[in-house]
């Protein structure tokens, strides 16, 4: 045998932190975590990048939104990443594992309405809060409480973006200006009033 091999024998072992749990249960655990961080590093740039390039006249308010939500996005990711960690498994290790394992779509348009930004980011925080759902669910089911009650404040903090990002959006069109309907604001969406 040779001592490479020997070397990532011995280091995987390293990264085997016991658990009570079977590791079958394990896998499937990290497996959706991994996922779940991935996806949080992808909403996270496009959070960032839809804060960098917000226009319009209300600039202030959404960049200001948009930093909030990508800090506490960021803030996410590590506690996940180490739940996979203390679960005895391995996480993330490059932007390519990242890039593998997300679900949601990057948006590196030249121009992107603050509207349509409002809109997106809403689509992709209601696509993670489902996929932290679902996997909050398979945890219980295989009696991983620490994974499970993670996830619950995460599951709360990304439907609370969802609340601010619908409410921030109502009334405004692609510029950003307010709309008028009949007397009424209306809400805008990618398609139109809705």
């Amino acid at each position: 045998m040779s001592s490479k091999s020997s070397d990532a024998k011995g280091a995987k072992g390293a990264l085997r932190t016991p658990s009570d749990l079977p590791e079958s249960t394990r896998k499937k655990i990290a497996e959706e975590l991994n996922r779940i961080v991935a996806d949080s590093f992808a909403l996270y740039v496009k959070t960032k990048n839809f804060h960098w390039h917000m226009s319009g006249p209300h600039f202030r308010d959404y960049h200001l939104l948009l930093d909030e939500q990508g800090d506490q996005i960021f803030a996410s990711i590590d506690p996940l990443a180490e739940r996979v960690r203390k679960l005895g498994l391995p996480t993330l290790r490059s932007l390519d594992h990242i890039a593998k394992l997300k679900r949601l779509a990057e948006n590196d348009a030249d121009f992107v309405s603050p509207s349509d930004m409002l809109a997106e980011l809403i689509e992709d925080n209601k696509a993670v809060a489902a996929a932290m759902r679902d996997a909050h669910e398979r945890c219980e089911d295989m009696k991983d409480s620490g994974s499970a009650s993670l996830l619950e404040v995460y599951i709360d903090e990304t439907e609370r973006r969802v609340w601010f990002l619908f409410e921030a959006s109502r009334g405004a069109d692609p510029s950003g200006q307010r709309v008028q309907v009949n007397g009424a604001h209306e809400i805008m969406t990618r398609g139109g009033l809705a």
